[in-house]
């Protein structure tokens, strides 16, 4: 086993892999990883709910019907991953800070991390790249995204997403080693531009959901997505992401899933607040990142004199400061002007 930055790719079987977060997409994703032939170690914060999916095989809470892969070891112990050869952080990203700290001190030193959790700091208005780098300066950081459903990428259903790492060596030995029957990953070097696209498309769902949930048709979301894909890219280039990559699986590929329909939580969120539910009835408890995000990610925009006008009524739908018809009235009145 190796703790170098960059894995044996020969050593398909003989890997152990942490994942660290046990909710809906970590299982899938140890799952996935797990058939390609590796050990998983599937960490969880809540001893209890590990302890039930170490026992029943089955992560019932968030994947209901989907038997775990018998490579997989679910544990709420971290320093069950001292020996891993690389990680995957998949926690909420308003989390990632504590948990990659955590984390931090058990990992072996130089193991290669990847994220997975999609949003931006809000607190902070980091990119959870920087996140983690501060918390392990000088390890590997990479980014996993693009268009993904827990649910398909656990029962084994074609998927293909993109990694990202700064080494474009690395990005290309671990797309390899975690690519499997099913799950299909690309690789690349725009870190920024793969999690940015990650971050922003979820803020982009919300605004489709709560056109459709208040009625204004299939027109209004393909408008949605049209301009919002342009606000994404006005905003990637201006923060150093490139427009190859945002077109490509982890930018446009993921907005198109996202915005299209209930299965994607935030979008089910915004057509829950076009409903006329208010944001704390539309979250249902679940979590849209795209709530914490969009009012981060329209102070970041501003910051560089990006107009980002979906985005800022997006915020204030969520922050309660604008009712869907409001918020739609304020696009539709826009000064006319030459698509850009």
């Amino acid at each position: 086993m190796t703790n170098d930055n960059e894995p044996e790719a020969a050593a398909r079987s003989g890997l152990r892999v942490g994942l660290i977060g046990a909710g809906a997409w970590g299982t899938a994703l140890a799952n996935a990883i797990a058939g390609a032939g590796h050990e998983v170690v599937l960490w969880g914060r809540d001893p209890d709910a590990v302890a039930a999916i170490e026992t029943s095989r089955e992560n019932a809470r968030h994947l209901p019907g989907v038997a775990l892969h018998a490579a997989i070891h679910a544990t709420s112990d971290l320093r069950a991953l001292s020996d891993v050869a690389f990680a995957l952080l998949v926690t909420p990203a308003q989390t990632a800070r504590d948990v990659a700290a955590a984390a931090a001190l058990t990992l072996p030193a130089g193991a290669p991390l990847i994220l997975c959790a999609k949003g931006i700091e809000r607190e902070t208005g980091y990119f959870l790249s920087d996140v983690v780098a501060e918390a392990r300066p000088g390890a590997p950081i990479g980014v996993l995204s693009g268009p993904s459903f827990a649910a398909d990428v656990a029962r084994g259903l074609p998927t293909a997403v993109t990694l990202a790492f700064r080494e474009p060596g690395l990005a290309a030995k671990l797309a390899e080693l975690i690519s499997g029957p099913a799950l299909r990953i690309y690789h690349g070097t725009d870190l920024r531009g793969v999690e940015i696209g990650g971050a922003t498309k979820n803020v982009l769902a919300i605004a489709c959901g709560a056109a459709i949930g208040r009625g204004l048709g299939e027109s209004a979301r393909a408008a949605l997505i049209a301009r919002g894909f342009a606000e994404i890219l006005r905003f990637a280039q201006a923060y150093g992401g490139q427009p190859e990559t945002l077109m490509g699986l982890s930018g446009l590929g993921d907005l198109v899933l996202t915005c299209g329909g209930p299965q994607s939580r935030n979008f089910a969120f915004g057509q829950r607040l076009g409903e006329g539910a208010s944001p704390e009835e539309a979250s249902g408890g679940k979590l849209a990142e795209g709530a914490h995000t969009a009012a981060v990610l329209v102070s970041l925009a501003r910051a560089r004199g990006i107009e980002m006008p979906i985005a800022e009524a997006v915020a204030a739908l969520t922050d309660g400061r604008l009712t869907v018809e409001a918020a739609m009235d304020a696009l539709m009145n826009r000064p006319l002007r030459a698509e850009s």
